[in-house]
């Protein structure tokens, strides 16, 4: 029976390319998101083999009872789940004297509940598969900054709520990791990635990193990985 993956957030970005990466090694991968033409597009993008299969489910991070319908979507059509990829997030940037409660509670919402919803709701199925949690955090996780008092709140908080929830379960089997990128080239917070932004890491990189967690051998576990441009622009 072949391996499958939940990837959060899937529709563009981070999320997108991971999905890619996983199909591309024979996972059969739901991706999730809130917009469904979105989604859609994903899917009709997302090329997958003769023997995989993908499929868009539309969830909000944000509602516990959207990431259990996930994640019940997925043990329906194939029977196991193996890979949760915690990547949906949202960034909001400002001084707190202009930072608005809405801001403040969508990044949280987002960035850290939706984290926990997502994780809850796949951990039994992780357990029965020993599979593997991944969550896609920031370099903002250890790296606080002038504007940053929610997003640095929000990956402060799930680089520590990963670190916790590796220490619940690796005594059954699982394996958790948190990924952190630093300068990452995708429409994060509406930015439209251009050859301007060669230099950053690129969504397929960490991809490829997802690869090759889940290739470590089993008795080894990165739990937390911090990942940089390797030449940025001279400031």
């Amino acid at each position: 029976m072949k391996k499958t993956a939940i990837v959060t957030g899937g529709s563009r970005g981070i999320g997108l390319a991971v999905a890619q990466s996983l199909l591309d090694e024979g996972y059969n991968v739901a991706i999730t998101g809130r917009d469904k033409e979105r989604l859609d597009d994903a899917v009709n993008h997302l090329v997958a083999g003769p023997e995989v299969e993908v499929m868009g489910i539309i969830s909000d991070v944000r509602s516990l009872s959207d990431e259990q319908h996930v994640v019940s979507e997925v043990l329906r059509r194939w029977e196991r789940l193996d890979v949760m990829i915690a990547n949906a997030g949202v960034g909001h940037f400002a001084n707190i004297r202009d930072l608005t409660p809405d801001q403040w509670s969508q990044v949280i919402d987002i960035n850290l509940t939706g984290v926990y919803n997502s994780t809850k709701s796949s951990i039994e199925a992780l357990i029965e598969s020993k599979g593997y949690l991944i969550t896609i955090a920031s370099l903002a996780g250890t790296n606080f900054f002038p504007t940053g008092a929610a997003y640095n709140a929000s990956k402060f908080g799930l680089v520590g709520f990963t670190q916790a929830v590796m220490l619940d379960v690796r005594q059954h089997g699982v394996k958790v990791s948190t990924i952190m990128p630093g300068s990452v080239s995708t429409y994060f917070n509406n930015r439209v990635p251009s050859e301007a932004d060669a230099w950053k890491i690129q969504p397929e990189d960490i991809g490829q990193m997802v690869i090759d967690l889940l290739k470590m051998n089993p008795r080894t576990l990165p739990s937390k990985i911090e990942v940089r441009p390797s030449m940025p622009p001279k400031k």
